[in-house]
């Protein structure tokens, strides 16, 4: 872990000493909220395992860039806790976010407790199903003693302003669809980058599920957007994702600028900490949308790959 946290303090070093003023990222409506999000919402996962210090050394650079939503979730290892730190100073500065993974009502109600315990904050304005994607989870967790109750029961308490749901994998888009027949949620998260906009059925489930989103005002959320593909062989940086990400500025801002092109859409910024300067530089200071054969470049030079299967 030494390694990793020297490479985030240079990074952060670099990034913020070459910034002269103010380098806010573009802000959009987050859904039927009436909050405008940073169009980059920070990812806090990136604080799995950090000391306090490297935390503090992100808060300065969410500043500086203006980012003021933030994602995070009782699963991200100390990252609640991490965030749980700044929430004393700066809980007015940020849309909040966490979730949970559990199905039950029982144990969704306690798990939601126990993160505003670890955040020190009385509510947060979302609180999100974790990666809901299998069907039998599905069931239980939108069924009667489901998850679903005890988020309701929250937002009725006024401990939570509003609920989502979030998944990953091919299947999220078409999930996300039958939870929100099911339900209104005010947002929605799941995978969106250049491979998966070439992927054989994701790509139509996708523009569905966001073309309902729009219509009905709710917020959509991507991750995976500098995802490479799975961690191969003789890996040399530190594994802190489950994925290998891009790691060149130039593949790294044409993959951000290519994500942000569509008005409709938030990204979620990498788990990987010491690229996160990268991905909010990309996203303070855009390119254009780069085009098909600019991407397809990108994709065979460095290899890209799905990293949830075919």
């Amino acid at each position: 872990m030494v390694s990793t946290i020297l490479i985030v303090h240079v990074n952060l070093d670099r990034t913020i000493a070459k910034r002269n003023g103010k380098v806010a990222i573009e802000k959009r409506a987050f859904g039927k909220t009436g909050h405008m999000s940073s169009a980059v919402i920070f990812g806090a996962a990136a604080l799995w395992d950090t000391d306090i210090g490297t935390a503090e050394r992100v808060l300065d650079l969410l500043f500086e860039h203006e980012v003021n939503h933030i994602d995070v979730a009782p699963g991200y290892g100390t990252a609640e806790l991490r965030v749980g730190e700044w929430m004393s100073q700066h809980r007015k500065d940020f849309f909040l976010a966490t979730k949970t993974k559990e199905r039950s009502y029982r144990q969704a109600k306690e798990q939601f407790h126990q993160s505003l315990e670890r955040l020190k904050t009385d509510k947060v304005d979302l609180i999100q199903l974790h990666s809901l994607t299998h069907p039998d989870e599905w069931d239980q967790a939108l069924g009667p003693g489901g998850a679903l109750e005890a988020l309701v029961e929250a937002r009725d308490q006024g401990l939570a302003k509003y609920i989502g749901v979030t998944g990953h994998g091919w299947t999220a888009a078409a999930m996300h669809q039958r939870s929100l027949a099911k339900f209104d949620f005010d947002s929605i998260l799941l995978p969106w980058n250049w491979v998966a906009a070439n992927h054989s059925t994701y790509p139509a489930e996708f523009e569905k599920v966001i073309s309902y989103c729009t219509e009905q005002n709710v917020a959509v959320q991507t991750i995976k957007a500098i995802a490479r593909g799975p961690w191969g062989a003789g890996a040399t940086r530190n594994q802190t994702t489950w994925y290998q990400a891009l790691e060149k500025e130039e593949d790294i801002n044409n993959s951000v600028s290519w994500v942000l092109s569509d008005p409709r859409i938030f990204l979620n910024s990498v788990g990987d900490i010491a690229l996160l300067p990268l991905v909010l530089a990309a996203a303070s200071q855009p390119k254009d949308c780069p085009d098909r054969e600019e991407m397809v470049k990108i994709g065979n030079h460095t290899g890209l790959a799905s990293i949830f299967g075919i």
